[in-house]
């Protein structure tokens, strides 16, 4: 998910609006991550930012998740198979698209209890998982940053 929000999503907007789309984006994500959960911070109400908060985040986020399993799969060679059924499985309509993409690829199961189970016939994430999966991000950062250049390079 981090993948996305902090390098798909960016450069996305960027693409297409410029450094203020970048700007935008990330502005919205960080309020998202800031008062997205409902309820009382420093005495005071804050579900009415919380709620604008994470909308406006799951809208800009929207294509840039999908794009980011997208381009996880390419740098694994390999599609996940299952992946729209597992993206769903998370209350967010966007981070299980990532999250699930490494799931699948790396054959573990991701969860947070109580909440969701991505790829739950998967075994349990090794110590060596975190390594690929580093390894895989690496990979997406670039052909991220490839596409992006390739992009703006057609677009003048």
């Amino acid at each position: 998910e981090n993948l996305n929000d902090s390098v798909v999503a960016p450069l996305f907007w960027f693409v297409l609006f410029g450094l203020p789309g970048a700007a935008l984006y990330r502005y919205a994500n960080t309020a998202d991550a800031m008062w997205g959960y409902p309820g009382e911070r420093n005495g005071r109400d804050w579900q009415w930012a919380g709620k604008w908060a994470a909308r406006v985040d799951d809208v800009l986020s929207w294509i840039p998740a999908r794009i980011t399993a997208l381009l996880l799969a390419l740098a694994v060679w390999r599609w996940p198979r299952g992946l729209w059924c597992e993206a769903h499985r998370t209350p967010s309509p966007n981070s299980g698209w990532p999250m699930a993409a490494m799931a699948l690829s790396l054959g573990v199961r991701l969860g947070k209890p109580g909440v969701y189970m991505l790829h739950a016939a998967g075994r349990a994430a090794a110590a060596g998982d975190l390594s690929r999966a580093v390894s895989w991000c690496g990979r997406v950062v670039w052909l991220a940053a490839l596409t992006a250049t390739c992009a703006l390079a057609f677009r003048q």
